[in-house]
This record gives C-alpha cells, structure tokens and sequence, in this order.
C-alpha cells in the first residue's frame, strides 16, 4: 500500500499506543502464572496478536472483556506444536524458551523479514541448558524440546537483549538454578523491563549491572493485575514531529518509565526544541533547532526518530549505535540513508558505528518503507517539512506497532 504525505503543519494531541515491550512480557508472564491475571490498556498491534497467539497455542484461555482489556488464566498445556511468531522478533526470543519448558518437540515459525534475522545466541544458549535444539542454519523455523534444566551460562548479549530477556522468563521454571554471565550487554532498559514484569507476577530475578544474572529454579508465577504502560518508541515519533512540524503533546506517559526510548527527551532537549514535560503527558514544540549529539546503542529504536529531528537541525548531528541497526526489520541504517537521501538529506555512514545526519530542506518524492514500521513512519514524519508530496511505498507495515499512526497523523494536521 501506498500513502501520499503532503507537507503541512500539525497541532494537537495524542495518546500513543501500549508498549508492545511491556505487552509481549506481561502476555508471556500470564501464560506462565497458574490462575488468571488482567491486563489493562492492551492493543492490538501485529506483534502484540503474535504473542496472543503463542500464550493460546501453549496452553492460555484468553478473554477479552472490553477494549483493551484482557483476563488470562495462565498454564502451560499446548494445544499445538508449532508457534507462529510472525515478523515479531521478540516474540521469536521469548517464546523459544518458554516452548522448552514443554516436554514434546516444539516449532517455533516465523515470515517475512523474521526468517533472516539471527536466532543462533538463544539456540545454542538453550542446548547448554539442556534443550535440544533443531534450526535453520541459526535462524527459523526453529524446534525445541525442553526440558530446560539450568545451569551455569554464558551469552554474548551484544547483537541483543531479547535473547536474554527470553531465558530471564523462562529460567525461574527450570529444574536447577542458573547463574547467566552476560557478555557486552545492550540495551539493559529492557532488561530491566523483564525483571520488573517478572517481579509483578512473584518471579525474583537478581543480578549485578545485568551482566551477572542468578535465577533461582523451580519458581512459580502468580496472577497480577497488570496496566500496560503507553509506547515510548511511538511517543518519540510523535514528539519529533511537534518538535519539527508544529506543536504535539502526546498523554499517558510516564517520564519515570524503565523503557528505553524515554532518552528521547534528552535529545530534544540538545536539539533545542520547546519541551513541557508534565506528570503524564510530553509536549514538543517546533523552535529553531541545532545539531546535537546522542548515543542511541541502548535506545536503537531511536534512530527513525531522531533522524526525523536531525534532518531538521541546523548542523551536522551525530548519532552513535549504528552496529545495533543491521539485524533490524531491514538494516535501518541503510534504509534511512539510502531514503532520506531521495528526499534531499545527507547521511553519512562512513565512520564505524556513527550516523552523522546533514539538515537542510526536505524535497518530495517517492519514498520505500523497506518493509520497516519505523522507517514508513520516519518518512511520514520528515515529509511534513517537505516542499512537495512524499509517497511511501509498503505503508501498510506501520501495522507491526502503531496501525493508526496515518489515521492519527493526519488529525494532527492544520487544516
């Protein structure tokens, strides 16, 4: 599907989506707690329906009892031995070593982009612990069968904190307690999203610095009632849009929230954009904007974003992280480098793990999304500033986290 953008200012307000972070841990935490638990303020995105359908296939009942909220009686007795994971990449590392914990031979199945995405760390991980383990030359489909016995293990944790954060939830059902010695560590907001999630359901997980990790085996999970926060990575797409196309306040955040992307602020705040951070709610408001500098490798997700405000800036900004982007939906900074640069925006990829964007003027054109939500978004948000209609080809995949990020978009726009 195409969509056409045409330039325009925006003004208004706007509630992001659930954090399909948080959604994807709290549906794999219900599965594992033995009575039901209640998830409030959930929404459907593509990845969050992947997880749905793994918690059913491995044995969840499901209820949804209005809009966004669901009851969940968890237990693990499968339905069914394959897992259809989708294009959800943390789905494919979260439910890998949940399906170990089951006795009998368990597929894990994924499509599109998924299936060249790396899997290799968490199988190998998962055979030291005692699961046997069948893939695809490191990649999916993937076959396991548990049980998952514990132990002592080390994992480089430099390509991802998904494949941890997949052992993390699995681990406290092991036979045996595990110590989990993490090499390079990334992203450690979203460990720390998986031990708090865990902790909400009865689940104690210790660690030093989550790069030494000791979970005891044999643990239980218990229902919780459990509100999923609002998207910081959708939040920041709409901030950097208020902070270069008009004004945006974006409601139900928390500026306290463990998730990564709440490191946006601080690049607006170098970018020199109007900011009102209040109790709930971020406004971003155009200024004239500066070149800043930001280290995204704990916050890759940023980099649509934050190339959105970049190409705005007045300078040459300079983002680090760029090794975390090649194992993304598409290599994410090849696309925003090869796509910014139709619209008129220089980006320069030269220098080993560094981004350097060049503002200047936005120009129309035709666009590709690369297959990639964040990239169909990122475009969207830059062809505001343009001097002609920008169309973008493969729009629909905004789907995988924000499906009404056009709908939204254009009630924002100034009439």
């Amino acid at each position: 599907m195409d969509i056409t953008i045409p330039p325009g200012s925006v003004a208004g307000a706007l509630t992001p989506p659930c954090s399909k972070s948080y959604a994807q841990r709290a549906l794999a935490a219900s599965l594992l707690a033995e009575g039901e638990s209640t998830l409030y303020n959930i929404e459907f995105c593509d990845d969050t329906r992947s997880a749905l359908h793994c918690i059913r296939t491995l044995g969840a009942d499901v209820r949804q009892t209005d809009s966004d909220t669901l009851r969940i009686r968890g237990g693990l007795a499968p339905r069914g031995n394959r897992l259809h994971v989708g294009e959800s990449g943390l789905s494919a590392r979260l439910f890998t070593p949940l399906a170990a914990l089951v006795g009998e031979p368990m597929f894990i199945e994924g499509s599109g982009s998924l299936l060249r995405r790396p899997m290799r760390p968490l199988t190998e991980a998962l055979e030291r612990l005692g699961v046997s383990v069948r893939d695809n030359d490191g990649r999916l489909p993937v076959e396991v069968q548990g049980p998952l016995e514990g132990g002592e293990l080390e994992i480089d944790g430099s390509l991802s904190s998904q494949f941890v954060t997949g052992l993390l939830l699995a681990l406290p059902l092991a036979r045996h307690d595990t110590t989990l010695h993490v090499h390079h560590a990334v992203s450690k907001p979203y460990l720390a999203m998986t031990v708090s999630t865990a902790a909400r359901f009865g689940v104690e997980i210790s660690h030093n610095d989550f790069e030494e990790f000791f979970i005891e085996g044999g643990q239980r999970y218990r229902p919780a009632e459990f509100h999923i926060e609002g998207d910081w990575s959708a939040a920041a797409m709409l901030l950097a849009i208020g902070a270069t196309a008009g004004e945006v306040r974006v409601e139900n955040l928390s500026t306290l929230s463990q998730q990564a992307d709440t490191a946006v602020l601080t690049a607006l705040v170098r970018s020199g954009a109007g900011l009102i951070d209040e109790s709930t709610a971020v406004t971003a408001a155009r200024r004239q904007l500066r070149a800043f500098e930001f280290d995204a490798t704990d916050c890759p997700d940023l980099f649509p974003a934050l190339a959105v405000l970049a190409s705005a800036a007045d300078g040459v900004s300079v983002i680090r992280g760029t090794s975390r982007l090649e194992h993304k939906e598409c290599h994410r900074a090849e696309a925003l480098r090869e796509e910014y640069g139709r619209l008129g925006i220089e980006i320069d990829l030269e220098t080993e793990d560094i981004m350097r964007i060049r503002g200047g003027a936005v120009h129309g054109g035709r666009v590709s999304s690369h297959g990639d939500h964040r990239i169909a978004m990122s475009l969207a948000a830059a062809a505001l500033r343009a001097d002609g209609e920008v169309t973008i080809e493969g729009a629909e995949c905004v789907s995988k986290s924000y499906p009404l990020f056009f709908e939204e978009l254009e009630r924002l726009r100034v009439k």
